[in-house]
């Protein structure tokens, strides 16, 4: 038995072409999220699934039911994996991800998903915070153009800004090669 869990953060369809709410890059992160999950399937890791629904008929995106809000096919959840449905940013708010985490003796995460600036962001502090040991693989997440105070962010400069501010503080943040050979 493992002390390591593989956390997949909303790797779901509107965040792909042809989505509500399409993230740049999204194809090769989940390309790497699926390769890292490939990973944790063989090491025998826990694997949790985590699956974003807005239930709100003015969501922009993920509205429960639609197919937006599936599970991506690259890295659908086998037999087994769990699935926690949630509806905030941080993946622990009231699921049942940390009960289940600790009914396992998880004490390390990896994390994995989308959106960098979200719920990547928020699950990863509140994993730290939780007192888990964990790491973010920085290629296999996917972020989004955003604007403030009328300044305009591109997703590369939104990524990096997240992933420098984890990096260290909260979170081991490496790239998917570095983390497939150390791991």
């Amino acid at each position: 038995m493992t002390d390591t869990a593989l956390i997949v953060v909303d790797i779901q369809n509107d965040y792909f072409e042809g989505g509500r709410w399409t993230l740049d890059k999204m194809d090769q992160a989940s390309d790497n999220a699926a390769r890292v999950l490939a990973h944790a399937r063989k090491t025998g890791a826990m694997i949790a699934h985590i699956h974003h629904e807005i239930p709100s008929d003015e969501a922009p995106f993920f509205q429960p039911g639609t197919k937006g809000a599936e599970i991506h096919p690259k890295v659908a959840p086998q037999p087994g994996e769990e699935v926690i449905l949630k509806h905030e940013p941080n993946s622990f708010l009231n699921t049942r991800l940390q009960d289940t985490l600790s009914s396992r003796g998880i004490t390390k995460v990896v994390i994995v998903g989308a959106m960098s600036q979200m719920c990547v962001d928020a699950t990863t502090r509140a994993a730290s915070d939780l007192g888990y040991k964990v790491t973010v693989v920085h290629d296999a997440c996917a972020a989004r153009d955003t604007e403030f105070d009328g300044v305009a962010v591109p997703a590369a400069q939104v990524h990096a800004s997240f992933m420098s501010a984890l990096d260290g503080t909260y979170a081991s943040v490496v790239d998917c090669e570095s983390y497939l050979t150390s791991a």
